[in-house]
């Protein structure tokens, strides 16, 4: 492995940048897009177990000093006002958090929504890496032009139906269970 992988490998698994921003970075030095993916997902599931299993211990000792409690209190708030999303969905809801590629969404913020809703660790694990590997190809087909494509060859109206389609499917699907 190069000093290129091993940077890629290491910045996606940090909590700000994970694989969102690693990908492109990578494909924008040069990097192939299968190489870019694979380094960025495994880099970003590479931290999941130890979160899972660690979050609570952490959240033990930090809540000893009282700026790094409000610190951490501040973060566990905003994840618990997203938690209720999830909580209704359940796996699939974790999945789709940590699959869809908007700010404080990610592995870091599913293994804390995970903590906080008091899933079990493996099945919590299984579920956010699969939301890693769909994150990832959102990130890698944006990153590599797909969406351009479809603009060249006027198939956004296709990409434009499909996203409403999935929003009405999603707000029919919540309101029977309301």
């Amino acid at each position: 492995m190069t000093l290129s992988d091993w940077q890629i490998l290491l910045f996606s698994a940090l909590p700000v940048t994970e694989l969102r921003v690693t990908i492109p970075l990578a494909l924008s030095n040069g990097m192939s897009v299968q190489r870019a993916f694979m380094l960025a997902v495994i880099g970003n599931i590479i931290p999941i177990v130890p979160l899972l299993l660690w979050l609570e211990p952490i959240s033990n000792w930090l809540r000893q000093y009282p700026f790094l409690d409000s610190l951490f209190q501040n973060i566990l708030l905003r994840t618990r006002r997203r938690g209720n999303k999830v909580r209704r969905y359940g796996a699939i809801g974790l999945m789709l958090f940590v699959a869809i590629p908007f700010p404080g969404t990610g592995a870091w913020s599913g293994a804390v929504l995970a903590w906080l809703l008091g899933l079990p660790v493996f099945s919590s694990a299984v579920v956010i890496s699969f939301g890693v590997v769909l994150a990832g190809i959102i990130v890698a087909l944006a990153s590599a032009g797909v969406i351009q494509f479809a603009y060249i060859y006027d198939l956004e109206y296709l990409l434009a139906a499909v996203l409403v389609i999935a929003l009405f499917f999603f707000g029919h699907r919540r309101k029977k269970k309301a």
